[in-house]
């Protein structure tokens, strides 16, 4: 499925859309380039679960966790600054594990091999400043009700 957003607004709606749909247990891939939208679809992402925090990028503390709706959590990775994941992922395999946690993951092909194969992966494209073409690969069931 490829969809195309020409603001940050509607790469946050498309987050929050998402997030609405969201019951735990999930994962996300997010992978592009620096700047491509990652972290503004995970704020959208963040209030589809209610999150009423401001959700940063956690590109210097490497992970960061919220609170959500119907005692969910997000957890939030991002592997940019790494070259391995060493302990992270130990630490990534039982997040992902976790029924009542949303586990979102950007640059996270140095922890592929402890992704579940069940994922949804999110590519961000920027063909300009503001457009973004996002392709989305999954769970079908997920994907019908974007």
């Amino acid at each position: 499925m490829i969809i195309e957003v020409s603001s940050e607004q509607e790469t946050r709606a498309l987050g929050q859309k998402l997030g609405s749909l969201l019951s735990g247990g999930e994962t996300i891939e997010l992978t592009g380039d620096v700047g491509a939208g990652k972290t503004t679809f995970v704020k959208g992402l963040a209030l589809g679960l209610g999150i009423d925090e401001d959700v940063q990028s956690p590109s210097f503390t490497i992970s960061r966790v919220y609170d959500a709706r119907d005692d969910l959590q997000l957890a939030h990775y991002d592997f940019y600054r790494l070259n391995d994941a060493g302990i992270m992922a130990n630490e990534l395999s039982e997040t992902t594990q976790d029924p009542l946690t949303v586990t979102v993951i950007e640059w996270a092909d140095i922890v592929e091999g402890v992704l579940p194969g069940n994922r949804l992966g999110i590519v961000f494209e920027a063909p300009t400043e503001t457009t973004r073409k996002l392709t989305i690969k999954g769970p079908t069931e997920l994907l019908e009700k974007l």
